[in-house]
């Protein structure tokens, strides 16, 4: 698969098989070490955080806490661990997203496996990586800065979207308090700006945008 210095890689996806065939197929390549393996966001972070990786793949669609956030996250806590997003999402709005909040590089899973390790290689190296539909809408977005994709997730803050993230799990406002540790009125308060900010009126349609935006399972 090519030779690499060791490299130190965390995998992040909420599909088992997937997560096992990027492993066994990491195991391939020389000098790639597999410290850890997330199945959600939280864990992903969390795991981040205890093994430090040079480079974390994640995938973007993962239950409690989405890819976005997790590149968000992981630029805070971890501004030397380079992100590389692995995803079946293509669309502009998602690579523009998440080239924002920090990622290193973005592939489509259909992507070769000898293109996997190129981007590796590239992120190792202090280079980023995208691969050509990654590269075409950068380039396009380049051409022509003005243009805007609408991008409310992205507007809320950090407590607001795990405010989101639990409305969309269906939890109550009462439960939204007593996880992170607020009043009944501020979980309140937080639930109103975010269905404000996102542009809907309930839990039914917050849930259906999170779906349409790949933000949940």
């Amino acid at each position: 698969m090519g030779n690499l210095n060791t490299v130190r890689v965390l995998i992040a996806d909420d599909h088992t098989l997937v997560r096992e065939s990027l492993v066994s197929l990491l195991q391939t390549a020389a000098g790639v070490h597999v410290v850890a393996q997330a199945s959600d966001g939280l864990e992903t972070i969390e795991k981040a955080l205890a093994t430090r990786p040079d480079i974390v793949i994640t995938d973007i669609s993962m239950p409690h806490l989405n890819g976005i956030e997790v590149v968000r996250r992981l630029r805070e806590a971890l501004p030397e661990t380079r992100v590389l997003v692995l995803t079946m999402h293509s669309e502009d709005e998602y690579v523009l997203q998440l080239v924002r909040a920090g990622a290193s590089g973005y592939l489509v899973k259909d992507s070769a496996s000898s293109e996997l390790i190129a981007a590796i290689q590239s992120l190792r190296d202090g280079r980023g990586y995208f691969g050509p539909q990654a590269s075409r809408i950068l380039a396009e977005q380049l051409r022509n800065p003005e243009r805007q994709v609408d991008d409310p997730y992205g507007r809320l803050t950090k407590r607001e979207r795990e405010v989101f993230h639990l409305i969309a799990e269906g939890r109550t406002t009462k439960e939204i308090a007593r996880i992170l540790d607020i009043s009944a009125k501020t979980a309140e308060n937080h639930r109103a700006r975010v269905l404000d900010k996102v542009g809907v009126r309930n839990t039914a349609e917050l849930v259906r945008f999170a779906l349409r935006k790949g933000l949940l399972d």
